[in-house]
Formats: structure tokens, C-alpha cells, sequence
């Protein structure tokens, strides 16, 4: 094995071109951890936040990357063989160590998760962190349930289409929200029921297709459109505040009786490796695999492509995920 990589490091916040490529050394496992090669990652807003100075508790220079799929290389301990499958995600990646924007990553144990597949690696480097954030928002800020309604607010990022294919998977009603028109067919193709457009409220049109709301909803644009996404919902029914696509994710001065309409409920979920079973994830690529489930990525790049990929991230054009491969 070469004694040094390629990564993609952050010296400070900045705009795209602050992502630099450099030759790092290859990091060296301890027992406890593994050396993953990493095969290819999806690109988060998470990162976005990082190369923005948004995110709390990074420390500079840093390789960013919240996720990676990958061949286990080496496990001092051995909890997995070299050669496996595995992906990683969270757990401080990016932040307090470095991440997945490398040809190599080294993680704790504990957040390495195995699979097997035949899938191309940059369908598999799509899915780790947007099915966990899915799957978790769906278990356990909503706790949805079949033949219920939802309403994903921020419809056309891969969380919101990766929810909308669980969702269906459960058979629930899929409402789904996007700015533009042109992207309304990409939804119904991963089994939007009806797509609506978001002008910034869209709780009329949603009480006009649900009577009374939505039983659940999953808020993914932040806080300037929790209230309306609230006012979608019916008495009882559950709010999920889980993304921040529009980097805004405090409400000032809360006063949760006047915010909050009466008996709607709100929830959030923030996760972690743990929250994604490896048999969730398993099933979830056989299904891929079988032709049942779609994977909504919306191009593929190459480490060189890293400073284009995350201005069409932070331009917010994407419909699904990107993904890099190495």
C-alpha cells in the first residue's frame, strides 16, 4: 500500500475554491479503529456548513466528509476483515477528525457498518447518511405509520427523495414540495402522489388535497418554513424538524404557545451510525438491487470535480444526490 493519499482539505471557511487536493499520509488504525479505502461519498449540507464557518466544533485544517463507502484496509483489532464492505458515517467525521473527502479514512469501530453488494460503487456512496437521516426520521421523529399521509417540505434533496421512497415502501399518501415546476416528474418518478409547489406557503393547497392536513410531516428547508409546514398538519398529527437546507435552523424568540397551532405536535431528529441498522441498510441495497427501490442521485463527480460539485450543492440545483467517487 502507498504511504500517502489524496484528500481534499479545508484550511478555513470559504467558497468553493477554499477545498484544496493535496497528498496526505495515509492515516495509520489503532485498535479500535478501522482503515477504510474509501471507494466513494455523498456530498451533505453538513459540509456545506463546514466550508460555510456555520457548523460548531471544527477544528481547522480539517478533511471534510460526513460519509464513505468503502474496503476495509486494515482493523488492528479485528472486528472486520480486510476486504470488506462497509460503510461509515457521522461519529465526528469532518468535524472533530478527518472525514470521507479522501482515497482513505479512519474511523472508530463502533460507526463502521458491513454490507454486501454488487451495486456501482457510486450508487452505494449515495446512500449511507441519507437513508440513516430517512429511515430515523421516519421511525423516530414521526413514527409513521402505513396508509398514513406525509408531507416532505424540501422535496427534490436527497433526504426528501430518499423519504418519499421509504415512505411509499410503507405504503403512506407522499405529498412533496418543490420551487420549481420543472422538477415535479422527478418526484412522481420515485412515487410522489402529488407534488406541490412552494411559493412559502403551502398549507391551503395541502389542506385542499388532505382534508384537515397531513397526519406527519418532515420539515428538511429549516425553520423559515416550519410555521406554514405546522399549519399543513391536522390536530395531532406529528412535525418532524430534520434538515436546514436553508442554513436557517433557530427561531428567535420562541414562545412555543403562539408558534405552535393547537394539538399539532413537533418533533426533531439529528442521527448517528447507530441509528442505521445493518440490516435496514442490507435490505435497503438488495431491494436497490432487485429493481423495488431507486436511489435518487443527481450526478457523479470525481475528487478533481469536488470545488463544482459543492457550488451546485450550495446553489441548491440538484434534484437527489450527489455523490464522488475516487
Amino acid at each position: 500500500m502507498a504511504e500517502t493519499m489524496r484528500a481534499v482539505v479545508l484550511d478555513a471557511p470559504g467558497p468553493p475554491e477554499a477545498l484544496q487536493i493535496r497528498d496526505l499520509p495515509i492515516p495509520v488504525p489503532e485498535p479500535g479503529q478501522v482503515l477504510i479505502r474509501v471507494m466513494a461519498f455523498g456530498l451533505n449540507r453538513s459540509e456545506l456548513h463546514t466550508r460555510l464557518g456555520l457548523a460548531e466544533g471544527v477544528v481547522f485544517p480539517r478533511v471534510p466528509g460526513i460519509e464513505a463507502a468503502g474496503i476495509v484496509e486494515a482493523c488492528p483489532g479485528g472486528e472486520f476483515e480486510p476486504g470488506q464492505q462497509v460503510a461509515t458515517l457521522m461519529g465526528g467525521m469532518g468535524r472533530t477528525f478527518d472525514g470521507g473527502y479522501a482515497e482513505y479514512t479512519c474511523v472508530p469501530v463502533g460507526q463502521v457498518i458491513p454490507f454486501r453488494s454488487t451495486l456501482p460503487w457510486a450508487t452505494l456512496g449515495a446512500i449511507p447518511e441519507m437513508l440513516q437521516t430517512s429511515y430515523g426520521s421516519l421511525t423516530v421523529g414521526l413514527d409513521a405509520q402505513p396508509g398514513q399521509s406525509i408531507l416532505i417540505r424540501g422535496g427534490t434533496s436527497s433526504i426528501g427523495m430518499c423519504t418519499a421512497v421509504l415512505a411509499k415502501q410503507r405504503g403512506m399518501m407522499v405529498l412533496a414540495t418543490t420551487r420549481n415546476p420543472d422538477k415535479a416528474e422527478a418526484l412522481r418518478g420515485v412515487g410522489v402522489d402529488h407534488v406541490v409547489l412552494d411559493d412559502g406557503e403551502v398549507a391551503p393547497a395541502v389542506r385542499e388535497l388532505v382534508d384537515g392536513g397531513v397526519d406527519v410531516a418532515l420539515e428538511l428547508i429549516g425553520t423559515p418554513t416550519l410555521p406554514d409546514t405546522l399549519h399543513a398538519t391536522r390536530f395531532h398529527g406529528v412535525v418532524c424538524f430534520t434538515g436546514m437546507l436553508s442554513n436557517v435552523w433557530t427561531v428567535e424568540n420562541f414562545y412555543p404557545i403562539g408558534y405552535l397551532p393547537r394539538g399539532v405536535r413537533l418533533a426533531a431528529y439529528g442521527g448517528e451510525s447507530g441509528d442505521l441498522p445493518a440490516e435496514v441498510l442490507q435490505n435497503f441495497l438488495d431491494e436497490v438491487t432487485a429493481g423495488t427501490l431507486t436511489v435518487p442521485i443527481s450526478r457523479i463527480f470525481t475528487l478533481d470535480q469536488i470545488r463544482e460539485a459543492h457550488s451546485i450543492m450550495e446553489s441548491g440545483s440538484a434534484t437527489g444526490k450527489l455523490v464522488v467517487t475516487t
